[in-house]
């Protein structure tokens, strides 16, 4: 007979102990890299350049290279920026959010996923500056009212709120990110056996001496830095919303766009944490800190996000129907059944099909099955932008003015190019810097480490005592609990 019910699964799996952890995180960056790192940094590298080199070659003979029209004057280059910074939503919810109500899950993940988010809003960016046709005008968009004389940027457009929500999004995001990794980069500093590497961590982790002192304010800075990107996670994606929302486009102009856009975001955005995380903790051998509880979870937020989506692709219909207006029911009736109608249907099924089989624990639990999952929402969601944009804008008011948009090598070109720019600054992310938060997963150990949990840990005394709510724990003489104490105020 058990002694008492285990309420929840542990968050760090095995015998862990502090060492093992700063041993487990610390070995990708100490060691040699695995010949499977190099191939693909070499594959993404390559992808990328040539992503660049459709760039250099649209900036030099014009957008005409794309396949935009007088009729489809956005296509997939706005569909992607839309998409990136979708993708660059999960990882400021994970840590912002998350922390702010003390979900102690996010920290195997937040580390990684901040760094997703950073990368996905480099891609995104890109975009809105090719678009422009003019990229090393690209400044013009900021409020330099003097630079230009008579000439002042609108700012009643939605494109301009646009450059400050996700300039200020990605300025915070950099800072939260970096500040939780300096104490991580002070470990690597005081390990390292290179002159090379210890006066690089030594300059990255700013004199970092673990003092009372500097805990103190790196707990500060870490909520007072939560609070501020918490209301930047639903105002980012509703400012892109309001680029369509503002319009007078039917199809466009619909007040759902803003929670719609973000739950779409936050949907896309752990599905993309999912995929890299899968591959990470395989590839970096982490299993007993990334493991089904965390996938779970995810999984859950998927699924809660995913359903917000599918009611609100349900709303936009019946609105379109109910409304009575003939050009709004015509743009959703196109939408469904006009010649793009293969793309609706992708979007239907990835977006509001695929993620209530999460429902099933057994799935929901599968790594294999949530990997696939995890590809598919995403191939959903991009779907999602670009049947917004182009199916809306592709059937005028004049059927004379009607015009299909078919990308063109450019198109496609740049798009692939930035998923391997992202790739190759993820990988290389994975070998230099700490994939995990080395200090926060320190903090949970006692708590939610297995061992503790189950009262089996090897040597509660060596390490700090054990998790004072297990029975053997408890059981111990009053002298052992006091010392394990004062060693956790230590």
């Amino acid at each position: 007979m058990h002694k008492e019910a285990a309420i929840r699964e542990p968050l760090i799996l095995g015998h862990k102990t502090y060492s093992d952890i700063t041993e487990d995180v610390c070995r990708s960056i100490e060691g040699k890299a695995p010949r499977a790192w190099y191939i693909m940094f070499g594959v993404s590298l390559l992808v990328g350049l040539y992503g660049i080199g459709c760039i250099l070659y649209l900036l030099g003979t014009g957008i005409g290279t794309w396949g935009l029209n007088k009729t489809v004057e956005w296509a997939w280059d706005i569909t992607n920026f839309v998409w990136w910074v979708g993708i660059g939503h999960a990882g400021t919810l994970i840590s912002a959010v998350l922390l702010l109500f003390r979900q102690r899950w996010r920290m195997a993940i937040n580390r990684s996923a901040e760094a997703m988010t950073i990368f996905a809003v480099f891609m995104a960016g890109l975009f809105p500056l090719i678009h422009m046709g003019r990229l090393w005008v690209g400044y013009w968009v900021l409020p330099l009212p003097n630079q230009f004389g008579s000439l002042w940027v609108n700012f009643n457009s939605p494109l301009l709120w646009d450059v400050f929500a996700i300039s200020t999004y990605l300025t915070v995001s950099v800072v939260f990110w970096y500040i939780g990794l300096i104490p991580d980069f002070a470990t690597i500093r005081d390990r390292a056996k290179g002159a090379l590497s210890k006066k690089m961590y030594g300059i990255l982790s700013f004199g970092w001496s673990g003092r009372a002192k500097h805990w103190n304010r790196f707990e500060i800075v870490s909520l007072v830095l939560a609070g501020l990107a918490t209301p930047l996670v639903f105002s980012v994606h509703s400012i892109v919303s309001f680029d369509f929302a503002t319009s007078v486009i039917p199809g466009w102009h619909t007040t759902i766009f803003p929670p719609y856009f973000v739950a779409g975001a936050v949907f896309s955005g752990f599905a993309m944490v999912q995929t890299l995380l899968l591959i990470l903790r395989k590839g970096m051998k982490l299993e007993a800190y990334i493991h089904t509880k965390h996938v779970e979870y995810m999984n859950i937020v998927i699924m809660v996000t995913g359903s917000i989506v599918g009611v609100a692709y349900l709303t936009e219909l019946f609105i379109s129907w109910y409304s009575g207006v003939e050009y709004e029911s015509y743009a959703f009736i196109n939408r469904a059944t006009g010649p793009y109608w293969w793309a609706y249907w992708s979007m239907m099924t990835c977006n509001v099909i695929s993620p209530q089989l999460m429902w099933f624990k057994k799935l929901r639990r599968s790594l294999l099955f949530t990997f696939f999952i995890s590809i598919v929402v995403n191939i959903g969601m991009w779907f999602e932008r670009f049947v917004i944009i182009v199916t809306s804008i592709h059937r005028d008011y004049l059927p004379s003015s009607w015009s299909m948009f078919y990308p063109t090598w450019t198109d496609i070109g740049i798009f692939i190019g930035t998923i391997g720019i992202f790739f190759a600054f993820y990988l290389a992310f994975a070998r230099y810097f700490p994939v995990l938060a080395i200090s926060e997963l320190k903090t949970i150990v006692k708590i939610s480490g297995e061992s503790y949990k189950n009262g089996t840990a090897p040597g509660h005394d060596d390490h700090g005592g054990g998790d004072h709510h297990s029975t053997p724990v408890v059981e111990e003489a009053p002298a052992v609990e006091h010392k394990e104490e004062s060693t956790e105020e230590e």
